[in-house]
């Protein structure tokens, strides 16, 4: 292995972290980090530092892809939620679950890509703002600027309390064997009362075409699913628990093709969100994962 390409390979787990965390897609993060490959292995000028060097070109390329997707994202049909990031039970997280929650990349998806990238690289990558200038090609007080506005959208993102993983895992396992019966009582139970529910389909699978929110809201569609299912389990009774996004998840197979359920527990021992994928775009790794 050249120099070359060690000095790349030690800074790639670092570049899918900020290129998912800008695009809310391990595909399209690893797309970007080949991309900078590419331009890393052509590049004829001296590289001192080659972490800033690589850092700098996938934050560029990130931005570039936020913005020819701008339209696209616009017309997007229902809710957006990113492409799961999905690990296996009993192995140490990758990242701390605030750092990769569903909540967090929501509130990153609203900022604009210079918001998002200043602040994903000060406050989360420990960039200093002098860098992230020469990266963004800004004055540095423009980039503190925009680290300011930043971080007054996401300020609430993150949760402001601690659940243990155990504790997240048994508010999951409650949803499941209630959904398994369709025990609306016991689903009632475990949600929190302004709980958030959200469904992604793409407009290629069926799923509600707005949030749920508050613990109501979402009773009534489980209830309707219910109803229109002879009162029955609400989902296939076989899935496989994993971790998606930091917190207990689960992938299960439908009628019409897979899909995967996070779970973000809440204060007072109650879920505060859930949050289902079933766009088979963004489902494309699921098959090999769900046969391992």
């Amino acid at each position: 292995m050249t120099a070359d390409v060690e000095a790349f390979e030690a800074q790639r787990p670092r570049l899918i972290r900020l290129a998912y965390r800008m695009l809310g897609s391990v595909a399209e993060a690893e797309d970007v980090v080949q991309d900078a490959w590419l331009r890393w292995t052509r590049t004829e000028e001296a590289v001192r530092d080659p972490a800033g060097w690589l850092v700098r070109t996938v934050s560029r390329l990130c931005i570039d892809r936020l913005r020819s997707a701008k339209v696209q994202r616009e017309a997007y049909r229902g809710p957006w939620l990113p492409e799961p990031l999905i690990e296996e039970l009993g192995v140490d997280p990758l990242e701390r679950a605030e750092d990769v929650s569903v909540a967090f990349l929501l509130a990153l998806q609203r900022l604009s890509p210079l918001e998002r990238a200043v602040f994903l690289l000060h406050d989360v990558f420990d960039e200093d703002y002098a860098a992230i200038a020469e990266t963004l090609g800004r004055n540095e007080a423009a980039v503190r600027q925009l680290a300011v506005r930043a971080r007054a959208h996401v300020k609430d993102s993150k949760p402001r309390f601690t659940v243990s993983e155990e504790e997240a895992a048994k508010l999951a396992a409650a949803f499941m064997a209630a959904a398994a019966q369709g025990d609306m009582a016991a689903l009632s139970a475990v949600l929190a009362e302004d709980a958030v529910m959200m469904t992604d389909g793409g407009g290629k699978r069926i799923a509600s075409l707005r949030p749920l929110i508050g613990r109501e809201d979402i009773l009534r569609l489980l209830e309707g699913i219910s109803w229109r299912s002879g009162g029955t389990a609400l989902w296939p009774l076989s899935f496989r628990a994993v971790r998606i996004n930091g917190y207990p998840g689960v992938i299960m197979e439908r009628d019409d093709g897979p899909m995967t359920v996070a779970f973000q527990p809440g204060e007072g021992g109650k879920l505060a969100a859930i949050y289902m994928v079933r766009n088979p775009d963004k489902l494309t790794r699921l098959p090999a994962i769900w046969t391992q």
